[in-house]
């Protein structure tokens, strides 16, 4: 995700809003310790789903929307 952002002349900070899809529900607590690792105040919007199943056997998979300023 941060090097298609940068590819576009972006980073991270131009990130809006997240969709975040869980395999499991139970991990939420531990990718939100991985997710403010890459996000800062403000946060962007997020919505987190649960999901039965994710490509490849993923556990958590997030989509991006960026704008520029």
């Amino acid at each position: 995700m941060k090097a298609i952002l940068e590819e576009a002349g972006l980073t991270m900070a131009n990130v809006v809003k997240t969709t975040v899809f869980m395999a499991d529900m139970n991990d939420f607590a531990a990718m939100n310790a991985v997710y403010s690792e890459f996000f800062a105040e403000p946060y962007p919007a997020r919505s987190a789903v649960a999901v039965k199943t994710l490509p490849k056997g993923a556990l958590v998979e997030i989509e991006v929307v960026a704008a520029r300023d």
